[in-house]
């Protein structure tokens, strides 16, 4: 799996992602979503670039313009709840995509091991297509694992697969690398070093799906 880590480079993702873990600014749940839904804009631009393109002509008032534009037929899925917001930046950059969504919760059993359950899973078909999946958080990588399997089980191989994730762990970096293929690509905005007991990732930001929704029962 290569990773691309769009952090490294100055530029307005950085305040972006400062904002999204200021606790203060964080008090605020629509300006939250939004920032989750600009940085889904800039992932997908992003993404963009790398993909499969042709010549289109376009008639303007005084001619034909000859522009590339992307051919690959895009599929944009998420893991809900925390990836909505995400994903909708994400969509708003490909006009024509196709949607999938993944409901996945963890928990944890007697020996504290963390274990994930995914429960329901909303796709097209897949096959012949570039999914692109958008993800908050990347703790351990599991969930994102396990939705990977979901969705080839259901909706058939891609062409490829696009990973978008803002906030990846170290660790959760490692395991994927371990268990994804080459031709896979990892956009991340940032990567911390540390997951505490609780598999949370420090400094991390929080809870996302929380932030953006409100706590859960």
């Amino acid at each position: 799996m290569k990773v691309i880590n769009l952090g490294e480079n100055s530029s307005i993702l950085n305040s972006i992602v400062a904002q999204l873990r200021d606790k203060e600014i964080q008090k605020d749940r629509a300006k939250f979503r939004d920032n989750l839904h600009r940085l889904g804009q800039i992932f997908g631009y992003e993404v963009s670039k790398t993909l499969g393109h042709g010549q289109i002509s376009v008639n303007t008032p005084l001619g034909v313009a000859r522009i590339e534009v992307p051919t690959d037929q895009v599929v944009v899925t998420t893991i809900l709840r925390a990836g909505l917001p995400l994903q909708q930046g994400v969509l708003s950059v490909f006009d024509n995509a196709d949607s999938a969504f993944i409901t996945a919760y963890r928990a944890y059993d007697k020996d504290q091991n963390i274990q994930v359950f995914t429960s329901y899973c909303a796709t097209p078909p897949l096959a012949g297509k570039t999914v692109i999946l958008a993800d908050t958080m990347l703790a351990t990588g599991t969930s994102l694992l396990d939705g990977i399997r979901v969705l080839k089980e259901k909706g058939g191989e891609p062409a490829r697969l696009c990973l978008v994730c803002p906030i990846a762990s170290a660790k959760a970096i490692e395991n994927l690398q371990k268990e994804l293929s080459d031709d896979v690509t990892l956009w991340v905005a940032t990567i911390d070093a540390e997951l505490n007991s609780k598999f949370y990732i420090v400094p991390g930001l929080g809870d996302a799906g929380d932030l953006c929704f409100g706590e859960k029962l």
